[in-house]
C-alpha cells in the first residue's frame, strides 16, 4: 500500500513505525509543516530499514502524490492543549483550523482512496473531512473508540483473569468523556461476560471510568498516547488491505442506525477494502439507549457551539 501520513508528532511518527514493523505499507508519504522533523523521521526509519519484513520507499509527501495514494491517516494536534484542557473537545481551536488548511487540497489532488481519521476531536474531525473530500459512504472515518475499547477490555481481563483476546467488548458513543460501555452485549468466546463475571453496578462504573480515563494516565506520565493508538490506526489499515471484513470500533457515519442521524460516532463496524462496509448495531438496553442518545446528542452541540463562536 502507498500511504500518507498527516501530522508526524508522536502519533504519526509511531503509525509510521508500526506500519514499516508489520509490513502494511509499500511506501509512506509524510505531511507536516515542520520540515526538519519530518526529515529526522525519515532518517530515523531508514537507519531500521534492515530490521523491516520489506523496504518501505520513505519520503516528504506532495500534494500531486496523493492521486494514488491507497490509504490516508490524519494525525494532526497539539498535545499541549490536551494537556491543558484534560478534554478532547479543548483541542478544536486548533485542529479545525489546522485540518482546513490542508482538506480541500487533498481532494483537489485526486484523492480517491480510505480516509482514516486519529486528529480530535475525533468524531467532530471526521466529520469535517468526510464533508470535505465528499468521497463515497463508508471511505471516511475515524479510529473513534477502537482504543476506548481495548481499554475497556484491559479492565476487564485485569478482573477477571480472562484472555484479552477471548472478549468482545465496546465503548461506543464519543471519543471523549462521555462515551459509554455496551456492556450487556459484552462477550467472552460467545459466553455473556454477565455469565461469567458477577460485576456489581459500581464494579461496571468503575470498569467505564477506567476505560474513558484510561489515556489520561498516560498522559499524565508523559504527556502524549503513541503507542496503543498507532496499532488501533494501523489493524484498520490491515483490514482495508487484505479485505479482511473485520469487525472493530470505529467513528462512523450514523444515518438512522441507533436512531441517530448526521453524526459521527465510535460504534462496531465491519471494515474491507472499500472502508466501512457495513455498521453494526448492539442491542442496548433502555439504560444504554439513553446514555448513548444523549452522547450523539453532546458531540452535535459541541460542534455547533464551536462553529457558532467563528
Amino acid at each position: 500500500m502507498k500511504i500518507a501520513i498527516f501530522g508526524t508528532g508522536h502519533v504519526g511518527a509511531h503509525v509510521a513505525h508500526a506500519l514499516c514493523l508489520q509490513g502494511l505499507a509499500k511506501e509512506i508519504l509524510f505531511f507536516d509543516t515542520k520540515n526538519e522533523k519530518v526529515i529526522s523521521e525519515i532518517n530515523d526509519l531508514n537507519d531500521a530499514q534492515i530490521f523491516f519484513p520489506h523496504k518501505v520507499v520513505l519520503k516528504q509527501g506532495e500534494y500531486s502524490d496523493l492521486a494514488d495514494t491507497d490509504l490516508i491517516i490524519n494525525s494532526v494536534g497539539k498535545i499541549d492543549i490536551l494537556v491543558e484542557t484534560g478534554d478532547r473537545v479543548g483541542e478544536m481551536k486548533f485542529t479545525v483550523d489546522a485540518v482546513l488548511s490542508y482538506i480541500d487540497k487533498i481532494r483537489e489532488a485526486g484523492f480517491k482512496g480510505i480516509f482514516v481519521n486519529i486528529t480530535n476531536p475525533c468524531d467532530i474531525i471526521t466529520k469535517i473531512c468526510a464533508e470535505h473530500l465528499a468521497l463515497p459512504e463508508g471511505r471516511v472515518f475515524g479510529t473513534g473508540t477502537g482504543l476506548d475499547s481495548a481499554r475497556l477490555i484491559a479492565s476487564i481481563s485485569k478482573r477477571t483473569g480472562l484472555d484479552p483476546k477471548s472478549i468482545s467488548a465496546f465503548m461506543i458513543g464519543e471519543h471523549g468523556n462521555k462515551q459509554i460501555a455496551a456492556f450487556t452485549s459484552a462477550s467472552v468466546n460467545g459466553v455473556p461476560l454477565n455469565e461469567l463475571a458477577h460485576f456489581s453496578k459500581e464494579e461496571l462504573s468503575q470498569i467505564e471510568h477506567e476505560a474513558i480515563r484510561g489515556g489520561w494516565v498516560t498522559f499524565n506520565g508523559k504527556h502524549c498516547t503513541e503507542y496503543a493508538i498507532a496499532l488501533t490506526a494501523t489493524r484498520i489499515v490491515s483490514a482495508v488491505k487484505y479485505d479482511e471484513k473485520k469487525l472493530v470500533p470505529a467513528s462512523a457515519h450514523l444515518k438512522g442506525e441507533y436512531g441517530e442521524n448526521n453524526v459521527f460516532v465510535g460504534v462496531p463496524v465491519v471494515i474491507g477494502k472499500n472502508g466501512i462496509e457495513k455498521i453494526i448495531e448492539l442491542n442496548l438496553n433502555e439504560e444504554e439507549k439513553e446514555r448513548f442518545a444523549q452522547c450523539c446528542e453532546g458531540v452535535r452541540n459541541n460542534e455547533k457551539e464551536f462553529f457558532s463562536k467563528k
